[in-house]
């Protein structure tokens, strides 16, 4: 079996190896490391995340750096600011032994100014963010000229987050670039398009077939109406007392409203966006990794730095546009030949994404029913007479404690002392899930919030449903125009549609209840004006009769049945009704440039838990 004191590493090198307690190599490592230290050739490195590409590619670049050289030999592009800092950590417990080497790390979100001491101070490495690098160069702070090796880490996350033409830039301005070592989870166009432009004759070498999910993954998806996507990821940590886990989310604005109503109902979770600043962000990160915090909740682009092997479940609230994304999510639990959970919450018309992702990914999905009120309590059960069961007391806590422990329940018999401390950890959940009513779509009772039937008559006594449009007057739409588009994109005739409203950031149509699943699975596939296009069910006020207006208006998103706006903007409401649009945000300058991002220890609400209902210890 292959080693790590096989590898003709320099002397240094070893010893930190040893050191770090290395001993065999994983797939990615076995393959690319002796290769590139005896003969350092253009590389695609293909391998899922958490699978030591780190080290994969930071031991032969430590191997060909010469400490001796005061100049930058070395760069390596990292499409976040946290797996930025990660890469330059391992790199230096790599080279913690070779004398005169610096390595320097430049990423948005933090004062350029420090960064360009750093940069001044010649370092050998340079681990960057695109955004910032060029910053960099363009304040002509930084030479490059003698740049011999560039790595390129997550190639296909920096593509997919626009960075191509910072890619473009960076690739030609180092003029004297020996050798380009590309590495990516999944193989795109995009990244054999960079091999092709950047790239010599290139040896590409996988681990596991391209695009191919972690087979250690078990991958589930549970199905809901749109409205109960909240109370289904609530359900859902609550039958999973031990989880330690990433919530996945489409945008910053959506990161941050989920996390505070989870933190406001107790449960240990905090948000991970792009809009918060480096010093809190970190702050996150340190409670996470000691396992103070249970989950965070997080955008694609604010998760990729996130290195911790221990993740046991990945959530996506919502599924990710890109499938190739899918990957990417469900690659950051079952890391360092673990296993783990990824779960994914749909509504009926998304099934046939998850269709689509098994093709790309190759992996097969489990239709899971959301469990019921009876089946979290019982999970919850034997989750706490599993921790009782291994407990371990201090053993000073017998001595100190014993006497009175003994004379207060001298008297109790030992079966209903268990049961009144089983009930005190239970009472808040069995009171909280005693009516819980059953999320799994299709099983909504008659004239609930949501249901797919008749809300109302039109003037000839045709039952109709009234659909939401995230398409309105700031997209140029008109009244006729929107039923031109909708004819044309369903081939309905203009005669079944009525009552259309359109107003600045949605608006709404009736339509026979017979056709309504019919055009919102045909619109949701469309695009106006390169955006995506998304209908649903519009949210009516209760009472009346037929049809009632939809509450509120432009401002705040149709408060009703409406919240998003606009790619890019910050337009909409709360989660006030019961469609959430999309708000696809930008980006950060000096940092990733162009992003696409928009309690307790248990997740109990049980008091007595590791974290009472207001998340203290």
């Amino acid at each position: 079996m292959t080693s790590f004191s096989s590898f003709p590493m320099r002397e240094e090198l070893t010893r930190a190896v040893t050191d770090l307690g290395f001993e065999t190599p994983t797939p990615i490592q076995q393959k690319v490391i002796p290769l590139l230290l005896e003969n350092p050739v253009d590389i695609i490195g293909l391998a899922q995340t958490g699978t030591g590409k780190t080290a994969a590619f930071g031991l032969p670049l430590l191997q060909h750096s010469d400490p001796d050289q005061k100049h930058v030999q070395c760069l390596v592009l990292s499409p976040t600011r946290e797996l930025c800092m990660q890469i330059q950590e391992e790199l230096k417990k790599y080279g913690a032994h070779m004398r005169g080497l610096k390595i320097a790390a430049v990423y948005g979100g933090v004062p350029i100014t420090g960064q360009i001491r750093e940069v001044k101070a010649n370092p050998q490495i340079i681990v960057a963010t695109p955004g910032r690098l060029i910053d960099l160069l363009e304040r002509k702070a930084l030479n490059m000229d003698n740049v011999q090796y560039v790595v390129l880490d997550e190639a296909d996350e920096m593509l997919n987050m626009g960075f191509r033409d910072d890619i473009d830039f960076i690739l030609k301005s180092t003029p004297k670039r020996q050798h380009t070592w590309l590495f990516s989870a999944t193989m795109s166009n995009e990244v054999r398009g960079i091999a092709k432009r950047f790239m010599k004759e290139w040896q590409e070498i996988s681990v596991a077939p391209a695009n191919q999910a972690n087979q250690n993954i078990d991958h589930q998806y549970y199905v809901t109406n749109n409205h109960n996507r909240f109370d289904t990821l609530q359900r859902l940590l609550d039958f999973t007392p031990g989880i330690y886990g990433i919530i996945f989310v489409r945008t910053r604005q959506d990161c941050q409203d989920i996390a505070e109503k989870l933190m406001k109902q107790g449960y240990h979770v905090s948000p991970l966006h792009g809009d918060m600043d480096q010093k809190m962000r970190s702050k996150v990160m340190d409670r996470f990794k000691s396992k103070q915090l249970q989950a965070i909740i997080a955008t694609d682009v604010a998760a990729r730095g996130i290195d911790v092997n221990d993740i046991t479940h990945v959530i996506n609230y919502e599924l990710p546009d890109d499938q190739e994304v899918y990957t990417h999510r469900s690659g950051r639990t079952a890391r360092a030949g673990k296993s783990g959970i990824c779960m994914s919450i749909v509504t009926p018309k998304e099934i046939g994404i998850i269709r689509q992702i098994e093709r790309i990914a190759k992996a097969k999905f489990h239709k899971s029913d959301i469990p019921d009120g009876a089946e979290v309590v019982r999970k919850r059960l034997f989750f706490y007479l599993d921790e009782i069961a291994n407990a371990e007391p201090a053993a000073d806590f017998a001595k100190l404690y014993q006497h009175n422990i003994h004379e207060r329940f001298e008297a109790m018999d030992k079966d209903e002392l268990i049961r009144r401390l089983i009930w005190l950890q239970l009472k808040d959940t069995i009171d909280n899930y005693s009516k819980a009513k059953d999320l799994n779509a299709g099983y909504e009772k008659k004239g609930e919030r949501g249901e797919r039937a008749p809300r109302g008559v039109d003037s000839s006594g045709r039952a109709v449903m009234r659909l939401f449009i995230n398409l309105g007057t700031k997209d140029g739409m008109t009244d006729e125009g929107l039923v031109d588009f909708i004819t044309e994109s369903t081939d309905i005739e203009p005669g079944m549609l009525s009552g259309v409203t359109v107003r600045e950031l949605a608006s709404f149509f009736n339509v026979g209840s017979d056709a309504a699943e019919f055009i919102m699975t045909a619109l949701s596939s469309k695009k106006f004006k390169g955006r995506k296009v998304r209908v649903d069910e519009a949210e009516q006020k209760t009472g009346g009769g037929g049809f009632n207006r939809e509450r509120g208006g432009d401002r705040g998103g149709e408060r009703g049945g409406y919240r998003g706006g606009r790619d890019g903007d910050r337009r909409g409401g709360g989660e006030r009704g019961g469609y959430r649009g999309s708000r696809d945000g930008g980006g950060e300058r000096g940092g990733e440039r162009r992003g696409s991002e928009g309690g307790r220890s248990s997740f109990s609400r049980d008091s007595g838990s590791h974290f009472n209902k207001k998340g203290r210890k």
